[in-house]
């Protein structure tokens, strides 16, 4: 994974942009938006015990978006925890480091389970289960006012580590809550479970994100502007920005132009660094006249006492000196021949 591609254009847009306050997006019907299979209430399951959290370093202040440590955040996540199916111990370690870092970046965290169904995802075997999404918001957050949704799977296939799918969209959701400054809309960050298929069809898959759009209130359903989802951003250079609905292009095009925006910021900051300074040192005044002149010049351009210059053999400047003085010295003696004054002819 590329750390500079994650982007920092789909990054810095998460910091910026937000759909306007005065549009609201028209809110799903519940008959639509509940999954086929209804989880039940979130109060029926016990979280387990959170086990200890790996070291991790601390967390940043709000400030510029830190690539390093989305890289980390892949490293870890793929590469000592492995795959992290959405039943498996790996995935309630995973959800552990994840809740201690939103906490150390000061939102308040909570967990909703979710039930998953035993199934086969993509060959291997998987059993049935708890899950849960990790929710975080920043203190005093009002989901009845109009606010936004920035949200990453947590969860893997059982066969794979999971660096691109989907490690890159947890860092980057991740690492834009710890650099996000304060917003035009209040954002509320997602880790969904129990993404990956569980089988075939549309109700054997995206079990966390449905159980949560089924458990908004009306009015929560309301207050929504729009939802990003960080899905496989850490590949190439390039990050597809899509929208799921047809016509509902708004969040898409800010997104974009956000985007776009940053990247310009970036190329501008790097123009500058690269920029000599306007500080020069001043120049040697040389002294005036004809023999201070020759002299004052002839030591600049000598090189530094007790030093000989790399490319100078031994005896090179004597040479130069004496070729000089035979050349001045055939110039004297060369007889000058007197010009014709006009009218006149040159005697024979």
């Amino acid at each position: 994974m590329r750390a500079a591609g994650l982007s920092l254009a789909v990054l810095l847009a998460l910091a910026t942009v937000a759909c306007d306050s005065s549009t609201p997006t028209p809110a799903p019907s519940p008959a639509t938006s509940s999954p086929t299979a209804t989880p039940p209430p979130p109060s029926t399951v016990t979280p387990p015990p959170r086990p200890p959290a790996p070291t991790a370093r601390p967390s940043p202040s709000a400030g510029p978006f830190d690539a390093a440590g989305a890289a980390a955040t892949v490293r870890y996540l793929a590469g000592e925890l492995g795959p992290r199916e959405a039943t498996s111990t790996a995935y309630r370690r995973a959800l552990a480091w994840l809740e201690t870092r939103f906490e150390a970046a000061g939102y308040q965290v909570r967990r909703q389970a979710v039930q998953v169904p035993a199934g086969n995802s993509w060959g291997v075997p998987v059993r049935a289960g708890t899950t849960w999404n990790l929710i975080a918001t920043k203190p005093g957050f009002d989901p009845t006012v109009p606010h936004r949704i920035v949200g990453a799977h947590l969860d893997t296939v059982p066969q794979a580590p999971g660096a691109e799918d989907n490690a890159s969209g947890i860092a980057v959701l991740l690492g834009t809550a710890e650099s996000q400054p304060t917003p035009k809309l209040p954002t509320v960050f997602i880790a969904f479970g129990a993404e990956e298929p569980r089988g075939d069809g549309d109700t054997r898959h995206h079990y966390g994100s449905r159980a949560y759009v089924a458990s908004l209130p009306a009015a929560h359903r309301k207050a929504l502007r729009g939802m990003v989802s960080l899905d496989r951003v850490g590949v190439g250079s390039v990050v597809p920005v899509c929208t799921a609905t047809a016509g509902l292009v708004t969040l898409q095009r800010e997104v974009r132009a956000a985007a776009a925006q940053a990247r310009a910021r970036r190329g501008h900051a790097r123009r500058a660094r690269r920029a000599p300074s306007a500080r020069r040192r001043p120049a040697t005044p040389i002294p005036m006249g004809r023999r201070a002149s020759h002299r004052s010049t002839r030591a600049l351009a000598a090189p530094p006492a007790g030093r000989r210059a790399a490319h100078a053999p031994r005896g090179a400047g004597r040479r130069a000196r004496s070729r000089a003085a035979s050349s001045r010295r055939q110039t004297r003696r060369r007889p000058s021949r007197a010009r014709p004054r006009p009218g006149r002819r040159s005697p024979p």
